[in-house]
């Protein structure tokens, strides 16, 4: 027997095939049971105001054996959620099966168990449906096997708004051929997975920037919300537009699509939910300093890729609650879609409008947390001040003010462009520690992430940003990088730390993360959303005479590796301390004994949209704009060529990067019908022919023999 399944490109269906074949030399009579248990809302109770029906349908008749019209049947047990409170009501989910019609069935859980309270398959079913039950489906059919012979059965598993939708699209789902569903998912999955596509001496490398960082990307963090470690379900305004970001080229209307509905999130004073719940749409209300802002930073990241300035026009009500309690750090209410709309445009305004207060060194207030949630005690009282957060908001306003500008909102565009500049004398100022940034300010005014704390005296984004932002000079930027390689690179465990020492006895109390053990996760763990950020900074580094250094692509190829699920896992001494799946990012690599190595939350988890960026953007360099791209590539010293493939509708791209000298690059050019594009040359990609090919040679970098590491 072999079972497989998939979702429905389209449609709210999960199809699950069952072949049953008979190698035997006599027919085989069998019972083939599916057996579904119905939730129907966010708790286990929810379940006991669910009615159950039977739906039986005749469908078009299917040629049988001999060309004779067959009887085809559709039997479906739909569950109904009658209560209206969480937002489900009259929704209802079925499951389904196609057959002769004498299907045996039950919608009683009940039955499935002994008087012992032991699971038991009764040998017939009872046949109940409607109010009061214990809300299951069971579809049980008899199945003849003749031998030699292959029997196929397809169950559907299905949701729809009401009663008569659900069975609308039972009865559609169940006349669509099972193998063209199938033929139809993979289609759109190679169409997704396929916008870009590497080819380099690393097969590692290649099978998780080709597929599996951005299936994880969409399966796990767009559409389940869930994971193994996290099954809450809710879309998180931060986490969601980042992972959304690195749609831009694969699928952008899908980038497009998140940026507006995290507006619907928004309140008209500019703050946000952290996450909600659909469709109810109930939340948080905190004081995140840093949730807000993505907004804007995924507008400018689709209107860089894309051009289309439409969207900024787009209009999107705000919602509207109580505020949060003067000395509570967050709300949880479901608030009501306002009368008041604006655009896109300004939502994303409102939320640097919002973020122009400063503390007493003249840098933006943390607020309950910056990204790193978990230090929601540095800010508590209103006072405490992010350095990484000023780094940030430096990129965001001189990528956003000039959009601000060309739509004749100049006068806030000064005031963001006059704040920065006083957020850039800050964080090159009293956020300067002498030989690397800090990464915070207390409510007191005392430091986090400096010389002077015996925990957490280094931390790794503000290091990472101070790159990122292009805020900082080279000489600083240099600096910074020596001292997270010095002080935060564990070159035995093979790991980026997040902060050193862990926190666990500081006073004052940096937040939560204390309460973590040390190395683990956020307190000291190798993060791997930041790790990533550290490679793309080393990365950005290389394309700068003034920070540009001998070894940089092979430390960001090493960077790699230890943020890789698959090069960890193969590796000998590191693969069986790891401990999880080869293909799907961990958030974090514990880096403290006992468990140094050990890997903790995979898949849910905004890292590997970042690493296929990263892989992407950084290692392969491309910068691609609306109609324009050009390469500052990083590529370690031991690959002696790479391939990059670009596809769009029925565009295809390919870039060969090549270590070699531009004449040797001319002569492949030649041969394969390619041209030369040099590091750093702009191409109108949207002036190319369908198939083009390019050749780019890497004259200008140094070749080193790859480190001992990297060989190991």
């Amino acid at each position: 027997m072999a079972v497989s399944w998939c979702v429905d490109a389209d449609a709210a269906v999960k199809q699950v095939q069952v072949r049953i074949t008979n190698h035997g030399a006599r027919t085989q009579h069998l019972r083939l049971v599916g057996l579904v248990e119905w939730q129907m809302g966010a708790s286990r109770t929810d379940r006991n105001t669910v009615r159950t029906a039977l739906h039986r349908q005749r469908l078009p008749d299917e040629p049988g054996p001999g060309g004779v019209p067959q009887a085809h049947k559709l039997t479906a047990l739909l569950a109904t959620q009658r209560e209206r409170a969480p937002g489900f009501g009259d929704g209802t989910a079925f499951l389904a099966l196609a057959g002769s019609g004498d299907e045996d069935w039950t919608c009683d859980r009940r039955e499935c168990f002994d008087a012992r309270g032991r699971a038991v398959l009764p040998d017939h079913l009872g046949q109940q449906a409607g109010d009061g039950l214990d809300p299951c489906a069971v579809l049980s059919t008899r199945v003849r096997v003749p031998a030699g012979a292959t029997v196929e059965k397809v169950f559907l598993l299905g949701y729809a708004e009401s009663p008569d939708a659900a069975r609308l699209l039972a009865t559609q789902a169940a006349t669509r051929p099972p193998d063209q569903r199938l033929r139809d998912v993979h289609l759109r999955w190679n169409e997704l997975l396929g916008a870009t596509k590497v080819s380099t001496p690393d097969p590692l490398f290649d099978a998780l920037v080709n597929r599996w960082l951005l299936y994880q990307t969409v399966a796990c963090r767009l559409w389940a919300k869930a994971g193994f470690y996290q099954a809450g379900g809710a879309t998180g305004f931060r986490d969601q537009l980042q992972d959304s970001m690195a749609l831009a080229w694969a699928a952008p209307a899908m980038l497009h699509a998140q940026i507006v509905r995290c507006a619907g999130r928004q309140f008209a004073e500019g703050d946000v939910q952290h996450w909600w719940h659909d469709p109810s749409g109930a939340g948080v209300r905190t004081r995140f300093s840093d949730d807000l802002l993505w907004l804007p930073q995924a507008c400018v990241r689709y209107l860089q890729a894309t051009g289309d300035a439409s969207l900024l026009d787009v209009r999107v009500p705000f919602i509207e609650c109580e505020a949060v309690p003067e000395h509570a750090e967050d709300l949880y209410t479901t608030p009501e879609v306002s009368r008041q709309q604006a655009s896109v445009y300004e939502h994303a305004a409102r939320t640097l409008d919002l973020s122009l207060r400063t503390g007493q060194h003249g840098l933006p207030l943390m607020g309950s947390g910056d990204w790193n949630d978990g230090m929601n005690r540095v800010g508590a009282e209103g006072r405490g001040e992010s350095v990484w957060l000023g780094w940030f908001l430096c990129r965001l306003v001189a990528d956003f003010a000039p959009w601000a500008h060309a739509r004749g909102d100049t006068l806030r565009a000064q005031r963001w462009e006059r704040a920065a500049l006083g957020w850039q004398a800050a964080l090159l100022g009293p956020a300067w520690d002498g030989h690397w940034f800090k990464r915070a300010f207390f409510d007191d005014g005392s430091p986090l992430g400096s010389q002077a704390n015996t925990e957490a005296r280094i931390d790794l984004i503000a290091q990472a940003w101070s790159v990122l932002s292009g805020a900082a000079p080279p000489e600083m930027q240099r600096m910074a990088l020596d001292a997270m390689e010095t002080l935060l690179v564990d070159t035995t465990a093979g790991l980026l730390r997040l902060l050193d020492p862990p926190l666990q006895h500081a006073q004052p109390s940096a937040g939560y993360i204390q309460a973590y053990p040390p190395g683990v996760r956020e307190n000291g763990g190798q993060y791997t959303h930041a790790g990533v950020w550290a490679l793309m900074a080393r990365a950005q580094a290389q394309t700068h005479p003034a920070t540009r250094t001998p070894q940089g692509g092979d430390q960001v190829w090493r960077d790699f590796m230890w943020l890789s699920p698959a090069h960890r896992s193969q590796s000998d001494t590191q693969g069986p301390v790891y401990g999880l799946e080869p293909y799907a990012v961990a958030g974090d690599v514990y880096s403290q004994p006992p468990y140094t190595g050990r890997g903790g939350w995979s898949w849910y988890t905004g890292a590997a949209a970042w690493l296929h960026r990263a892989a992407i953007e950084s290692i392969f360099g491309l910068q691609q704009s609306a109609q324009t791209l050009h390469f500052q590539p990083c590529l370690p010293s031991h690959w002696p060529r790479a391939e990059l493939t670009l596809r769009r509708d029925d565009r295809s791209l390919r870039f060969t990067l090549l270590r070699d000298t531009p004449l040797a690059a001319q002569a492949e050019a030649d041969l394969c019908g390619a041209r030369v594009l040099l590091v750093g040359e702009v191409l109108n990609w949207t002036e190319q022919l369908r198939e083009s090919r390019f050749v780019v040679p890497l004259l200008a970098e140094v070749v080193l023999p790859a480190e001992t590491a990297l060989a190991a």
